[in-house]
This record gives structure tokens, sequence and C-alpha cells, in this order.
């Protein structure tokens, strides 16, 4: 019995809308193999990122040191573009999605341990983070560019991967 409850609390938790991504694509077995996301978990994996990527620089604007400020200082600019033209292909219909209004556990601890650290400690952590992220970020968008099942959203994605490709080397050339 208490095996039966437990794999129905499961099934009600994973299928919850708090957890929108699909099981594979949490685990990162999609990745892996290359597979494109599902539309959900793809919009819902940009919006997080993209709230992760404005709020961390916008903390560096303020902590970190000068490269560090001045990378924060795109990513801010850039990200908020891409924020707003995802909400805009949702609110416009041409995605039937709904986008997240925080961060995930795992991104806001994150930005939790950015807000402790200062001087080079938060520039060192600052940086890593932006790298991690914009290799998560160039995967996810080459993927649904790829093979996303959503043709508007499928062309956007092809037409920001270059900008994530070039964020990314510039991340790489902080350290």
């Amino acid at each position: 019995m208490k095996k039966l409850l437990l794999a129905a609390a499961t099934v009600v938790v994973l299928a919850s809308p708090a957890f929108a991504q699909s099981v594979p694509e949490k685990t990162g077995i999609n990745s892996t193999l290359g597979i494109a996301p599902k539309t959900e978990d793809f919009v819902t994996q940009v919006a997080i990122s993209d709230m992760f990527e404005i709020e961390s620089s916008k903390l560096a604007q303020t902590k970190a040191n000068g490269a560090s400020k001045t990378f924060a200082d795109h990513m801010v600019m850039d990200h908020t573009k891409t924020s707003t033209e995802l909400k805009s292909m949702v609110s416009g219909g041409k995605v039937a999605v709904t986008i997240p209004a925080a961060l995930d556990s795992a991104h806001q601890g994150k930005l939790d341990k950015l807000k402790s650290l200062n001087g080079a400690e938060f520039t060192k952590q600052y940086n890593s983070d932006q790298v991690a992220a914009h290799k998560d970020a160039v995967n996810l968008f080459e993927r649904y560019a790829k093979g996303g099942d959503n043709a508007d959203l499928k062309a956007w994605a092809g037409k920001t991967v270059p900008a994530l490709q070039a964020h990314l080397k510039m991340a790489q050339d902080l350290k």
C-alpha cells in the first residue's frame, strides 16, 4: 500500500505545473542524446535562464571587476531582449505555453550564493556561472533549432544561437 501511495504521489508531483520540465529534459538525457526539448521545456528553460542571466548580471554591475562589469552590462541588455521576444511570441499566440514567473530552486540557489559573495570571490563565481549557463543555453537552443516542434520558436532559436555562442566566447575570455 505504501508503495502504491508513493507511486501515486510521484505521478502527481511529476505532472504538476510547478515541475514544468519533462523528466528527460530535467535529467539531461535529451541533452546528452542531442534530442530537441519539448516546446514547454524549451520555453521554461529559456525564461529561467534569461531571468538568471539578468539578475546575476545586475549583481555583477555593482560587485564585479571591470571586464566582468562590461560583460554584465551586455548580458542584461541582450537577455532582456530575448526575454521580451519570447514573451511576445507567447502573448501573441505563436507559442501556447505559460512562462514561469520566478527562478527554479537551482538557479535561485546560484543567485543566493552570488549575493553572499564579494570582490574576487564574486567575480570568479559569476564568471564560472556565465560559462556554464551559456554552454547550456547554446546546447538548448541548437537542439530546439534543429528539432523543435513549433516553427516560430524553432526559427527564433536558430537566429539566437550565434549571439549565445558569442556570449559563451566572451564569458570564457573573462577567465
